[in-house]
């Protein structure tokens, strides 16, 4: 499985809306927070929007919101709306692929590979993400000085 830098914002953007209690957040606002290029943001926001992930109001009150509840969005989620399956095997599905000789096996184990990244991404929550980054913040022994582990960098 390949993590593009797609993906990366995808996910760091959905949590910083999610730890901002849900939007709107503006996406300037949102590419200072996590440091994603603002050029990045607009077409990861559409896609997400489109996914159902995020809903959007304009004006000077306005941007993204999360469309559903912390608990519901995994990262699998947030993935496959911004690049479609999770992993592929040479531009293709596991489950199409198939050899012959001593690579026979080979098949089975990019299927396992698929369906445990699959079952991993998918029982990964926003919620679950940002409740171990409080418990890392609060075990961290910078806690104090860090400002509690709100995102920012780390030693």
């Amino acid at each position: 499985m390949h993590i593009s830098a797609r993906h990366d914002y995808a996910v760091q953007a959905m949590l910083a809306i999610a730890a901002a209690g849900g939007g709107p957040v503006k996406t300037s606002d949102l590419a200072a927070m996590q440091g994603i290029p603002v050029s990045y943001l607009p077409s990861i926001l559409a896609d997400l929007r489109r996914a159902e992930l995020l809903s959007s109001r304009p004006g000077t009150d306005g941007g993204f919101s999360l469309a559903r509840p912390i608990a519901q969005i995994s990262v699998g989620d947030i993935m496959r709306a911004v690049s479609g399956a999770l992993a592929s095997v040479r531009g293709r599905p596991p489950h199409t692929i198939t050899y012959t000789g001593a690579a026979t096996a080979l098949a089975g184990l990019w299927r396992s590979v698929h369906t445990f990244t699959s079952d991993l991404l998918d029982s990964t929550t926003l919620d679950r993400l940002l409740d171990a980054d409080r418990a890392l913040a609060a075990a961290s022994p910078d806690h104090d000085r860090a400002g509690g582990g709100t995102g920012g960098p780390r030693p």
